[in-house]
């Protein structure tokens, strides 16, 4: 009912997903003392997370341009 696509409602969902996700590997590696295991399994959440919202940046790249006058 919002007019949203289903396929960006999908990809919200997968990026909060890999958030979760990475955050909690992270913290049980930080815990078994390995801070530099997990700052690169944040680091790879982060790319990951890059990489699915491109669509989504770029729809309102769209969007601002289409509102900006000509």
């Amino acid at each position: 009912s919002s007019g949203m696509e289903m396929i960006y409602l999908k990809t919200v969902f997968k990026i909060i997903g890999i958030s979760y996700i990475a955050e909690f590997g992270a913290q049980i590696v930080r815990d078994a003392g390995q801070e530099s295991i997990a700052s690169k399994i944040e680091l790879a959440g982060k790319v990951l997370i890059m990489v699915l919202a491109v669509p989504i940046i770029s729809i309102i790249i769209e969007t601002v341009m289409k509102l900006l006058p000509a």
